[in-house]
């Protein structure tokens, strides 16, 4: 009874709930969660209600932590305690920050909104509750639907992590057009589960429901343990029979949707611009490798094509490009086959290089798409490394010419300078994520761009009848997407007329539709699945994503115009934008101000330079002392009361001059580990054991400096040891060695297990499906070794050590009494309390070690 009194209990409610059960079980009760969601016409409106109990005989804490749609913006939340409702605000960012400034310096803490994932971002609020108390949880989010690849996908996440009395998702899908598929799919389905799902659907309408009673939830009967944990996925399309697109009209409103189909490909002329400096060794170069194989078997014949690749110097395949005979893809192959990584990143000639042989490229087809493809990890760091210099190089090269389109492997990239770049040059940017799957993403990446159907596609509509028109001029269209444009139609007009310009691989297209404003408008008579005037919304929408991607590439006093348009658009129609913040204030007495801001790709990236001037944010979300550089314009030019206070402080301290003896960053968390441990008087360090994984890694510190100079790297499957030493690395296999010098790059591969070394930098280990092992090798001041790990998510509950505990075991409590301050936390390590320092530390990840890195610092005895 007395540990039972002693421990607590955190619950994380709604589509994501982490429920902890460690005081009484379940003492904090989700004892209903319900997810509703109306898509009307590919605009989905979402709704998230949980409803939490205290069956605690004393107050606990709940905690609201949902995983939406990247895509999506928030539009309303509220808590409400024991009847009283504490609604959220949004406001615009500048103002919303002072009102958080303010909670901070009377010591109080900050909510966010933070990427978790490729698709994903969470929404996270906490509240304490009373003995016997309830709350309501309620979140509302707003998406277009985009359709890739001949569909649209609606992503719900579902991890309550306890049994749910009354759990229920409700998808209502109301399609005028007519539904051509309609498809449900989930990562943790069974059996049992599926006899909770049902979907009813006719010509224009579905209803799907997904309703399992509690004894359905169980992963086994006699435990009270949850199967719901992953996504839930609808996947569905429209039918279409007008060559001219479907129109449809609400209140004044107007969207066009137009995605023609089964129309000839326009030959590709792509030449695929692939970086291999020394960061892209090991795992990332075979994916990439995996990937361009693939991507060469997806050409047409008719296509042209060619491989520019680069470190610091820049190497072309063929001086022009080949047509994409058997031959001359299977010549490729072998020449994909060979890449290697080693060396700096010169992406400006990289990418000069590349519009140069399309600028030189003879006999290719007349009606023909010409694009490039950039695939790079890091920033440029060889050659010309000014980024704006750079975009302006290649903008001035390609001159309208071309598509470029940017891929950034990883969060060593600048994505921003990657989207500038591809906006500016009709194409777009993407990042690739470091998981088992990027090999997937990089093919399914040129999948969407692979059949270009239409080009120069222009959609007309009488000037002197619509206003507030959306981009309606579009450089291509590729199969299987959809051009959505929307606007508001003059109160006179009865008559929408609509005409498409396009080039196709044929000829020259026009079409004619003309649409009856009010026979479209009864179509959305008394619907029950129509949330207001949805099509407004979905034009305000529309209209705020196209104003902040043209900032983008816009000059300074066009960007302030554009952000000040989407900032009156996201404040009138409450949406939480990257321009506006989220103010939740708490019941009184808990002194505490939640702040959720709209997360961009480019905060999703970590520290990767130091503030030097006055044009230097916080980043939004992030602990303080966490910095990253950007240029401010309009509202955001001047910096807040705290982050000068923080700034000044940072300056005050002396640069990062040591290294951490190891390093890692928290799985699930944007929070990087600094650890030292006191290891001399042993003759070797257990750092990790993972039994799953089949990998332990030792450690040996050095007689005179305190820091790794061996480590023992063993595989189980196959049976095989890497010595890495400051001297050599050495393999062993089968009562076999051989020695791989530092002096030289150089590859082995034992049984599927890849030894890179980068020559006087770092050396990788990486096995399919298996947590790929680093060492870098920093030869000054005194020679040691740093040891990391990537594809992190690989390892299993089973993981042990030093710092294998970190990966299965570790968790930020919150603690107001240690937290003031913000460089204080308290991190819970296999059950124990540790208090760590935010400090900053040179970084052996990087090549650069001018670049300081912020993280947690903790001392450990092994």
């Amino acid at each position: 009874m007395e540990e039972r009194t002693f421990l607590a209990l955190m619950v994380f409610s709604s589509l994501v709930i982490l429920a902890e059960t460690i005081a009484q079980k379940h003492a904090i009760e989700i004892y209903s969660l319900h997810v509703d969601c109306k898509v009307t016409s590919r605009f989905a409106h979402t709704v998230i209600t949980s409803k939490i109990v205290n069956r605690a005989n004393e107050s606990r804490e709940a905690t609201f932590e949902v995983e939406l749609p990247k895509t999506a913006f928030i539009t309303n939340f509220s808590m409400s305690i024991d009847g009283k409702v504490y609604p959220g605000i949004i406001k615009e960012k500048a103002s919303a920050q002072k009102e958080y400034d303010t909670a901070v310096s009377h010591g109080q803490s900050a909510g966010l909104v933070k990427i978790t994932g490729r698709k994903l971002e969470q929404f996270h609020v906490s509240v304490s509750i009373a003995a016997a108390s309830k709350v309501t949880f309620e979140l509302m989010y707003e998406e277009l639907l985009k359709r890739q690849l001949g569909k649209f996908e609606l992503l719900i996440k579902v991890r309550p992590k306890q049994l749910v009395k009354h759990f229920q998702i409700d998808v209502h899908i109301f399609e005028p057009q007519g539904i051509r598929f309609l498809e449900t799919d989930s990562t943790f389905m069974t059996n049992e589960l599926t006899e909770g799902l049902t979907k009813v659907q006719n010509e224009t309408k579905a209803h799907i429901l997904f309703k399992p009673t509690v004894d359905q939830q169980k992963i086994n009967p006699e435990l009270d343990e949850t199967l719901l944990n992953g996504d839930f996925v609808v996947r569905y399309d429209v039918k279409r029979d007008v060559t001219a697109g479907d129109i449809q009209i609400v209140n004044g409103y107007f969207v066009h949707y137009f995605a023609p189909h089964e129309m000839p490909v326009f030959p590709k002329n792509v030449i695929f611009v692939i970086d291999r400096s020394g960061s892209m060794a090991g795992r990332k170069i075979e994916q990439t490798r995996d990937a361009l194989l693939k991507v060469l078997q997806d050409l047409r014949p008719e296509d042209h094509f060619s491989f520019i690749t680069f470190n610091n110097k820049v190497a072309e395949w063929k001086s022009s490009l080949l047509q994409a005979t058997a031959e001359n893809v299977a010549s490729a192959a072998g020449f994909v086959q060979t890449l290697s990584a080693s060396g700096g990143t010169d992406i400006n000639r990289a990418l000069l290089t590349a519009v140069s042989v399309l600028d030189k490229s003879e006999r290719l087809p007349e009606r023909s798409v010409s694009m490039i493809i950039l695939l790079t990890d890091g920033q440029p760091t060889s050659g010309e490394s000014n980024v704006e210099v750079i975009q302006e190089n290649i903008q001035k090269a390609v001159n309208g010419k071309y598509a470029l389109f940017c891929l950034g492997f990883g969060f060593d990239v600048s994505y921003k300078f990657l989207e500038k770049m591809a906006l500016s040059n009709g194409g777009i940017a993407r990042r690739i994520y470091e998981n088992a799957d990027a090999a997937l993403q990089l093919q399914g990446f040129y999948q969407e761009v692979a059949t270009p159907i239409l080009m120069k596609i222009e959609m007309q509509y009488p000037e002197n009848a619509v206003e507030g028109l959306t981009k309606n001029n579009f450089r291509l269209f590729f199969e299987g997407s959809e051009i959505i444009v929307s606007g508001k139609i003059s109160n006179e007009l009865d008559l929408l007329p609509v005409e498409i310009k396009a080039q196709s691989h044929a000829s020259d297209l026009t079409l004619k539709e003309e649409a009856n404003v009010k026979e479209k408008e009864q179509v959305f008579q008394n619907q029950s699945y129509i949330f207001g005037n949805f099509i407004e919304r979905l034009w305000a929408y529309l209209t705020i994503q196209q104003l902040l991607e043209k900032s983008i590439s816009a000059q300074e006093e066009e960007q302030k115009t554009l952000e000040a348009q989407a900032l009156e658009l996201s404040l009138r129609f409450s949406f939480v934008t990257p321009l506006t913040s989220m103010v939740v204030t708490k019941p009184a007495g808990q002194q505490q101000t939640e702040l959720a801001n709209k997360p961009t790709e480019a905060d999703n990236e970590k520290l990767s330079s130091f503030p030097t001037g006055d044009a230097y944010r916080l980043r939004s979300g992030s602990p303080p002392g966490r910095w990253r550089s950007e240029p401010q314009s309009g509202s955001n030019k001047k910096l807040s009361s705290v982050v000068v206070r923080l700034r000044d402080k940072i300056r005050a301290q002396p640069l990062a001059n040591e290294y951490p003896q190891l390093l890692l960053q928290l799985p699930k968390q944007n929070e990087i580990i600094c650890l030292n441990t006191d290891g001399k008087a042993q003759p070797s360090v257990h750092l990790l054991s993972d039994p799953e994984q089949g990998l332990t890694v030792m450690g040996k510190l050095g007689d005179r400096i305190n820091h790794f100079v061996q480590f023992e790297i063993t595989y189980v499957n196959p049976p095989a040891r890497i010595h890495v030493s400051t001297g050599e690395i050495v393999l062993s296999h089968n009562n076999e060695s051989s020695q791989l010098p530092w002096t030289k790059s150089a590859t082995s591969t034992i049984q599927g297990l890849r030894v890179s070394v980068e020559k006087e930098r770092s050396v990788t280990a990486s096995l399919s499906d298996t947590v790929t092992v680093k060492v870098s090798f920093v030869k000054f001041p005194d020679g040691f070794l740093g040891l990391y790990f990537l594809n992190t998510d690989r390892f299993s509950d089973k993981v042990s050590g030093i710092l294998g505990q970190f990966y299965s075991q570790a968790q930020f409590e919150n603690n107001s009494n240690i937290n003031q301050r913000g460089d204080e936390r308290l991190l819970s390590v296999s059950g124990s309390e540790h208090k760590v320092t935010r400090q900053y530390k040179k970084d052996y990840r990087l090549e650069s070690t001018s670049d300081p890195v912020s993280c947690w610092s903790i001392d450990v005895t092994p």
